[in-house]
C-alpha cells in the first residue's frame, strides 16, 4: 500500500510538472518568461514549452491596438485664456520586454506624456490658434510623443483632439464680446443707413431748390416777354406795368376767395384806380 502511494504521488507530480511546463499562448498576446528573476524569453501565440519551477510568466501583453483616454485638463494659452482640452491616443507594444522592464506602468506614463506635451503646444499658441488647430496640434503631439515612447517598445499610431474648448468663464467673456461686437456693427449699419438717407433727402432738397429757382427764372422771363409783348403792343410805358398787376391783383383775389378761412370777397368796383393806388399814380 505504501508503494502504491508513492507510485501515485510520483505520477500526480509528474503530470503537474508536464503541466507546468507546457503554455499556451492565445492570439493577440503575448507573455513574458522570468528565468530564476531574469528576463528569459516572450512566447508567441501558440504551444510554448517553459522549465517548470524555474521559468515563471511574470506578465501577459496584448499585441492589440491599446486605446488610452487622455483625461481633460486645463491648458493655458500664450495669451492667457484658459481652455480646457482632452484627446485619445491609440498605442501598439511591439517589443513586451521593453513595456515590462522599461517603465513602471506604460499606460500611466504615456497618458502623463501626452498631457504634457498637449500643455506644451498649446501653451505655444494664442487662443484662436488653438481652436482652429487641431490637425496641427495632433501632428506635433503625435511627433513628440513617438519618439519618446520608443525606448519602452511601443509606437503611438495615433492621437486625435477630441475636445479643446474655451472654459465656463472664457466662453462666458467670448459670448459678452461676440455680443457688444454684434450691437456695435448693428449700431454702425444704422448709423450709415441714417447717413445715406440724409445725404438723400438734401440732395433732394438740393435739386427742389435748383428747380424752384430755374421755375422762378422761367417764370421772370416770361414775365418780361409778356411785358415787352404787351409794351410793343399798347405803346404806353404804364399800361402794361398796370395790366400786370393787376392780374396778379385778381389773381390773389381768387386764391383768398377759394380758401377755407375766406367766406367773403369784396372787390373794388374801380379795379384800374385800384391798381394804379398800389402803383403810387
Amino acid at each position: 500500500m505504501e508503494g502504491l502511494s508513492v507510485v501515485g504521488v510520483f505520477v500526480l507530480l509528474v503530470i503537474v510538472t508536464v503541466v507546468k511546463g507546457v503554455r499556451i499562448v492565445p492570439q493577440g498576446y503575448k507573455h513574458i518568461v522570468q528565468r530564476l528573476g531574469k528576463y528569459h524569453s516572450t512566447l508567441t501565440p501558440g504551444l510554448n514549452f517553459v522549465i517548470p519551477y524555474v521559468d515563471s510568466i511574470i506578465d501577459r501583453l496584448t499585441t492589440k491596438d491599446i486605446v488610452l483616454d487622455i483625461p481633460s485638463q486645463e491648458v493655458i494659452t500664450k495669451d492667457n485664456a484658459m481652455i480646457i482640452a482632452n484627446a485619445i491616443a491609440y498605442i501598439n507594444i511591439v517589443s513586451p520586454e521593453k513595456a515590462v522592464y522599461g517603465v513602471e506602468d506604460y499606460e500611466l506614463a504615456i497618458v502623463k506624456l501626452i498631457q504634457t506635451s498637449l500643455r506644451a503646444i498649446i501653451g505655444e499658441m494664442t487662443l484662436d490658434e488653438a481652436l482652429s488647430s487641431r490637425e496641427h496640434i495632433k501632428t506635433k503631439l503625435k511627433d513628440g510623443t513617438s519618439d519618446d515612447i520608443a525606448d519602452w517598445g511601443i509606437t503611438l499610431k495615433t492621437v486625435e483632439i477630441q475636445d479643446i474648448n474655451p472654459s465656463t468663464t472664457m466662453q462666458a467673456s467670448m459670448e459678452e464680446q461676440s455680443a457688444a461686437e454684434r450691437e456695435r456693427r448693428a449700431a454702425v449699419t444704422r448709423a450709415k443707413g441714417a447717413k445715406q438717407a440724409a445725404i438723400l433727402e438734401a440732395d433732394g432738397r438740393l435739386e427742389a431748390s435748383h428747380r424752384d429757382a430755374e421755375a422762378k427764372i422761367l417764370l421772370a422771363d416770361a414775365s418780361g416777354k409778356a411785358i415787352e409783348s404787351i409794351t410793343t403792343a399798347l405803346k404806353d410805358k404804364e399800361l402794361p406795368a398796370t395790366y400786370l398787376l393787376g392780374e396778379k391783383y385778381i389773381e390773389a383775389m381768387r386764391e383768398l376767395a377759394e380758401s377755407d378761412n375766406s367766406k367773403t370777397v369784396v372787390l373794388p368796383a374801380d379795379l384800374l384806380h385800384a391798381v394804379k393806388g398800389i402803383l403810387g399814380k
